[in-house]
């Protein structure tokens, strides 16, 4: 079980892991160790609920393809256990951020004190303004 929130989780065989050899600059190590870590994520084959899986694909992240597979690359660290964890905090903010409902905004008014309040600050600031004239002697 992959724990993504209190509400969340995904079952293990809902994420398919492969190690694979990292791109780029590093030396003999990068030619001979399998440190990246490729994560597909199925997302119309998971235990989601429809209404999640609907806001997953419904994300236009690039990472999704067609199919709804969300492909997770993480190469960035030296080894595959730590590339390993990156991909699954990645997978997990992912799904969190995309899962995620903002609350209803509840529209309010001012009270009736707070709207004399300001409008006796705004008299005294004109009052204290019009003090600030020309002096005649």
């Amino acid at each position: 079980m992959i724990f993504i929130s209190n509400t969340i989780s995904l079952n293990d065989n809902d994420v398919d892991i492969s190690a694979m050899r990292s791109q780029g600059a590093g030396g003999q190590n990068v030619n001979k160790v399998s440190s990246a870590i490729h994560l597909r994520f199925d997302i119309l084959g998971s235990s989601l609920t429809d209404t999640q899986k609907q806001r997953l694909l419904d994300s236009k992240d690039s990472r999704i393809t067609k199919e709804g597979v969300l492909i997770i690359k993480a190469q960035q660290f030296r080894t595959q256990e730590r590339n390993k964890i990156d991909a699954f905090e990645r997978l997990q903010s992912f799904i969190i951020k995309a899962t995620h409902v903002n609350k209803t905004r509840k529209p309010t008014k001012p009270s009736r004190n707070s709207k004399r309040k300001r409008v006796d600050q705004k008299t005294q600031r004109g009052k204290t303004k019009a003090l600030r004239g020309k002096v005649d002697y």
